[in-house]
């Protein structure tokens, strides 16, 4: 009904509309009065000689353009999903958490997908995403980004924890500004990553505590194993250490405080337009933010 309504408003012509739907006069005549009929208004002033758009009809013209558009790109997207997905994808993410959290995830859609092939690379340094022809990158950090398309995919959650023989040692912090008389270890290393930021979870209130350690590492596996050990407090993303709190080997500290850093608390997916558009990129993606919101 909409295609005969539209083909008779730009033609002006019942037999013109015909010919361009390819069926008969009496078949766009049915329609359009089955049109009017439904949405109970007159579309057309009709004459021997002439047919033209009554006001309803104009108003009702653009309505009916965007309606048979959407339609047609319902039916294209529905005509790829059908299709199996395939390709390469090139995906990038930080070390730690690519090995832990990513990398598990991506069998099933393998799976799921025989035609795709992946491309992993984990690496901390922040890739160039177009040079390096980079389908999704993984990253801790959003900023500075207003030419790409940027998707939260997973919260990232941070812990103070100690082992229980340290705590047992040096005693167990009640409050942020204890930190300053014990062993701090984090896993970046600048001189302002001495600055650890603690938000009160009730309060929104931040405290600014600068603490000192012996114990540097570009890794949070080795800063999480150095706790595990006993060499003192470590700040850490919650999936590198939640292991060893569930078994004991860490006890989690300043429970009524989060810790704010650099990184944020997101985990973002970060592709450029052309990429994102891309079927196997969006599957990808919704794969993943499906997995990582139930856990899996």
């Amino acid at each position: 009904m909409l295609a005969a309504f539209v083909q008779v408003a730009e033609h002006l012509s019942v037999s013109a509309a015909a010919q361009a739907l390819g069926v008969s006069k009496s078949v766009v005549s049915k329609r359009v009065a089955q049109l009017e009929q439904a949405v109970r208004a007159t579309l057309f002033a009709r004459s021997t000689r002439r047919v033209a758009l009554t006001p309803a009809g104009e108003a009702y013209l653009d309505f009916a353009r965007n309606a048979l558009r959407a339609v047609a790109d319902a039916d294209e997207r529905l005509r790829d999903l059908r299709q199996e997905l395939s390709g390469q994808i090139r995906i990038t993410a930080p070390v730690s958490w690519g090995q832990q959290v990513l990398a598990p995830l991506l069998p099933a859609f393998l799976a799921r997908h025989p035609a795709i092939e992946i491309d992993l690379l984990l690496g901390d340094r922040l890739m160039d995403i177009a040079y390096e022809r980079i389908d999704l990158a993984l990253r801790m950090s959003a900023t500075g980004l207003p030419d790409l398309v940027v998707t939260q995919v997973a919260r990232l959650d941070w812990v103070v924890c100690a082992a229980p023989a340290y705590l047992a040692r040096a005693g167990t912090p009640q409050a942020p500004a204890d930190l300053q008389v014990h062993h701090c270890m984090s896993y970046w290393r600048e001189r302002s990553d001495n600055a650890w930021v603690m938000q009160d979870i009730d309060s929104g209130v931040q405290q600014t505590v600068w603490v000192q350690g012996r114990y540097h590492a570009n890794n949070p596996e080795a800063v999480a194993q150095a706790a595990v050990a006993g060499l003192g407090v470590a700040l850490l993303p919650a999936y590198v250490c939640a292991a060893d709190i569930a078994a004991g080997r860490l006890l989690r500290l300043l429970q009524a405080w989060t810790p704010v850093t650099k990184f944020g608390n997101q985990i973002t997916a970060v592709a450029t337009p052309d990429r994102m558009r891309l079927l196997r990129n969006q599957a990808l993606l919704v794969h993943l933010c499906q997995q990582l919101a139930s856990g899996s």
